[in-house]
């Protein structure tokens, strides 16, 4: 084929197929259905890769038409349909969210929001929310602009197939073998990184521009095989249009969240496709059913529908703080139903049959304008915080005071005693991350524990800087600082659990070789959620959270150990550190506020949801008793050896609790949530730690 020469005189034409839109019926309200709680739809998410493979058909489609019946693409005509088709609806649907999100979301949301609605407005959203987190990750209820992820995904595919086409033009042969390729290599690409970069392979074009060119390369079938099956419907129409909805309508019910998309997106992907095909030969009674008033009036609106759901779903959400029940949550999506109607009917369809591009393109330049200055202003004011009172502000300010400054963090280089800067002569810990405080020089202390560690650094750091000791941490979320244990946790993946133990294993290998740093490390601290590692469980408001340790691998346990791994590391690994750093630390894990979370409790007060009384019950921990009880398996093996002189506890206890544990000091919130402190908290009690970084006895 040669897609630089004029086609023959009967050119296919590209006629509208009412089933297209039933077909965006079924991807929407499957969505929908699934971001609403429906249940029996657990891949209802799936819908966004039937929508990947219409957008690539019909997009491709006519680019192909296009190219081999001009021998041309006009650029600027193409992308003025892409603006006519999506900017109108995409910037009434933010600039109403951002209006809501103003009202409704407290400060540390609202500056989040203010990033994605400039990553939105640049179709750049899904980098951003690559950079961040997991789609299926917690703390995406914070994020009315998450569902523009794919929209930025086909708007780069908008610009990269164009410009192609364009390139691999006067290759002529080579066009679609090209393209063929590059589907091979980004399918290949998402099957071998999604078990160990799911985020990745969910978010970036790379790992999705096989889904839009599964239909790319459809549409250019459909249009070279036209002149065949134009005078006949064939057989395998009906057939292949049926089997294709069997297959996606099973992977909107059977498809799972763990280990998407990888090789479960080929069953949509291939469903789609083989509905597109077979409505191209005839689809039978499938495309007259999805052809029918009541699919095709949902597909009219499906691009609406999409957008307002989402923030539909998550302001509400946010504002009620949980519905009351399932028919709150069906008013809350009929309410999405009726602002896709009004914005199709009253700004999308009206611009899509519009024919000036001047009044548009300065409608656009000036709502884009809007959305990055609105952005701007929510993202550099901090939130705006001074929208709330002062009880209010210091829970928000509580909400977001668990950020450090990671300036002084890095991963040194490989080889020995490698790295640059305050990272020279720490080479034994390469490959993970290690974070310098105090003085610049060589470490005298080393820090090395798990999440409770990162929410003491800020009174660390600036405690090694007032008594002039530096000092190196090491941290890993999650992860339990002892050697011997492998870990399995309901809030992290396989990926992330094997992560853990590799860091371990990296810094325990170390530990031998710091005798060769001048002045020489002879103080570790350890700190780490104690309680959590020997219950397995979180509790109050993180109760659903589970972990379980494992025995690693050749660790010849005790006889009498196997029930309490937790407590059988504690001496072997204070035995295996003491051989290299003679004076062990370790920090009595802070007291756990069960019911207290700043955010719920900054929300809850902001929105009218909680009064004084509840306010006093959330912010204190239980009775002594079962504090102690929730503690006392946790703590046995630090004070046992703490009592044999191997090392020395620091307890924060009495400084919080003085009579009751409380998430207050002084009148002030210093707790993050339910068992992590705030940096406020952190400098509070950073005297604490003075006797570990000067060495003095207490």
């Amino acid at each position: 084929m040669n897609p630089t020469q004029p086609a023959a005189a009967q050119a296919p034409q590209l006629r509208y197929q009412p089933a297209i839109d039933g077909l965006r019926a079924i991807a929407v309200l499957a969505v929908v259905l699934f971001h609403f709680g429906a249940s029996g739809l657990s891949g209802g998410f799936v819908g966004v890769d039937v929508f990947f493979v219409i957008s690539g058909f019909l997009i491709g489609g006519l680019l192909w038409k296009e190219l081999r019946e001009t021998g041309k693409i006009r650029l600027g005509r193409f992308f003025m349909r892409r603006i006519r088709r999506l900017a109108p609806a995409f910037f009434l649907m933010a600039g109403v969210t951002a209006i809501f999100c103003a009202l409704i979301l407290l400060p540390y949301a609202l500056r989040e929001f203010g990033k994605s609605l400039i990553a939105a407005t640049l179709w750049l959203s899904n980098v951003q929310f690559w950079r961040e987190t997991g789609y299926f990750d917690a703390g995406n209820d914070l994020k009315p602009l998450l569902h523009t992820w794919s929209l930025s995904v086909e708007e780069q595919f908008y610009v990269f197939l164009p410009l192609l086409l364009l390139l691999l033009r006067p290759a002529r042969r080579l066009v679609v073998p090209a393209l063929c390729l590059i589907w091979a290599l980004s399918l290949i690409g998402c099957l071998i990184y999604t078990p160990t970069d799911p985020s990745a392979t969910f978010y970036l074009f790379p790992f999705r521009a096989w889904e839009l060119l599964t239909g790319v390369l459809l549409a250019i079938w459909r249009y070279e095989q036209a002149s065949k099956y134009a005078r006949a419907p064939s057989q395998a129409g009906p057939a292949l249009t049926a089997i294709g909805l069997v297959i996606v309508l099973g992977s909107l019910a059977l498809i799972s969240e763990v280990g998407f998309p990888g090789w479960q997106a080929i069953f949509p992907v291939l469903g789609t496709a083989m509905i597109l095909a077979g409505l191209s030969l005839g689809g039978g009674i499938t495309q007259r059913a999805l052809a029918s008033k009541g699919p095709v009036a949902i597909g009219l609106i499906s691009y609406a529908l999409y957008l307002w759901h989402w923030p539909v779903l998550i302001l509400s959400r946010y504002w009620r703080g949980d519905y009351a029940g399932p028919w709150e949550s069906v008013a809350w999506a009929a309410l999405a139903f009726v602002l896709a109607y009004l914005s199709w009917r009253f700004v999308e369809r009206p611009i899509r049959q519009g024919k000036g591009t001047r009044p548009l393109l300065r409608g656009t330049g000036a709502a884009g304008l809007a959305m990055l200055g609105l952005g701007g202003l929510a993202y550099l004011g901090d939130g705006m915080p001074q929208r709330y009172g002062p009880q209010v502000r210091g829970f928000i300010t509580a909400s977001g005071d668990f950020l450090q400054d990671w300036s002084r963090c890095s991963v040194p280089d490989t080889g020995p005693f490698a790295g640059t800067g305050p990272f020279a002569g720490i080479g034994p810990f390469a490959g993970i991350e290690t974070c310098a405080i105090g003085p610049d020089g060589p470490p005298e202390v080393l820090i090395w524990g798990d999440s409770h560690l990162r929410a003491q650094m800020d009174g660390l750091a600036q405690a090694a800087d007032e008594q002039n000791t530096p000092g190196l941490i090491i941290w890993h979320a999650g992860c339990p600082p002892l050697f011997n244990l492998t870990k399995a946790e309901s809030a992290a993946t396989p990926v992330q659990d094997s992560a853990c133990f590799a860091a371990t294993e990296t810094f325990r290998a170390a530990l031998p070789q710091l005798a060769d740093i001048e002045p020489g490390i002879n103080r570790i601290l350890i700190v780490g959620r104690w309680a959590y590692y020997e219950t397995g469980t979180g509790t109050g408001l993180d109760a659903a959270n589970e972990i379980t340790l494992a025995a690693a691998p050749g660790w010849q346990l005790p006889a009498d150990s196997e029930l309490s791994l937790y407590a059988a590391a504690w001496p072997e690994t204070v035995a295996e550190i003491a051989a290299s750093i003679p004076n062990i630390w370790v920090l009595r894990q802070v007291p756990e506020i069960p019911q207290h979370d700043s955010r719920v409790i900054a929300r809850s007060l902001a929105h009218g949801r909680m009064d004084e009384v509840e306010l006093a019950t959330v912010i204190v921990a239980p009775s002594t008793d079962a504090l102690a009880s929730r503690n006392r398996g946790a703590e046995e093996p630090l004070w046992a050896l703490a009592n044999a002189g191997a090392i020395t506890v620091i307890d924060p206890w009495p400084r919080l609790c003085p009579e009751r544990c409380s998430a207050l000091l002084s009148g002030q919130p210093v707790y993050f949530d339910n068992n992590h402190m705030t940096n406020t908290g952190s400098l509070a009690i950073r005297d604490l730690f003075v006797p570990f970084l000067t060495g003095a006895p207490e």
